[in-house]
This record gives C-alpha cells, structure tokens and sequence, in this order.
C-alpha cells in the first residue's frame, strides 16, 4: 500500500484539535500515511496528560469515519534509530527533538513527504520534502 506521507506528532495534533491544516492531514489520512512509533507515543503523551486514556485516540478516528490503519506505525527499530542519528549529525544546533528526527528519518526512508506544523523544518536540507501546514 502506498503511503500518502509520514506525519509529525504536531500535524496528528492539529488534525485531532482541528486547527489549521487539519484538512490537510485529513486528506492524507484517506490513503494510509505514516507515523513513526515516537511521534505517536507523543501524541498519546499528550492524551495522558490531559486525563484521557491512550485508547481514546483508537475511538476518535472512529468517530471522524477513519477505519483502522489510516495510520501505519512504523517501529522504531536499529535501522531507524541509526538514520536518526546521522540526522542528528546534520542538523547539530537546530534544536531538533528526537521525535522531529525519528519522522524526517522515516520520511527518508519511506521517500515520502514529513507534514509537520514546525516552520523551522522548510529551511532543512535532509533529502526529504517537507510540508508545513501553517
């Protein structure tokens, strides 16, 4: 199955508090996008620390309408944590996380396109096309 993109923590964040450019990750949603297993502990991180249970984001896509595996989670394994530190090496001093690069590593990997809502990524040169949704 082709993969439409591999999402940010920040862009499954927007789509879930419908903030701008969910309408974008919710077009890449219907042709399964990619996440890496970091970036969704991120996003269920935040779940938990607003009080609601991990699971509840499984009955959130059902109630938007999204089968299950509108996301494809991608483990993160010693292949991605090895092209995680390489980008590290390259982006040394612009404060990225390891979530932000365990997804440009996955994007890399996979050739597909990051959505991110972090502005900073668009001046990033890593071979990987990112799109900032606001």
């Amino acid at each position: 199955m082709t993969t439409s993109c591999v999402l940010d923590a920040s862009a499954l964040m927007a789509y879930l508090r419908d903030e701008p450019g969910a309408d974008e990750v919710e077009r890449a949603l219907k042709t399964p996008a990619a996440m890496s297993a970091v970036n969704l502990a991120e996003v269920l991180s935040k779940f938990a620390d607003r009080g609601r249970e991990p699971s509840d984001l499984a009955r959130e896509f059902a109630e938007r309408g999204f089968l299950p595996g509108a996301v494809e989670v991608h483990a993160f394994d010693g292949a991605a944590a090895r092209e995680t530190a390489r980008i590290r090496k390259e982006t040394t001093g612009t404060g990225l996380s390891l979530g932000d690069r365990a997804c440009l590593a996955l994007g890399r990997a996979l050739g597909a396109p990051v959505l991110t809502t972090d502005r900073a990524w668009a001046r990033l040169r890593l071979g990987v096309r990112v799109r900032v949704l606001r």
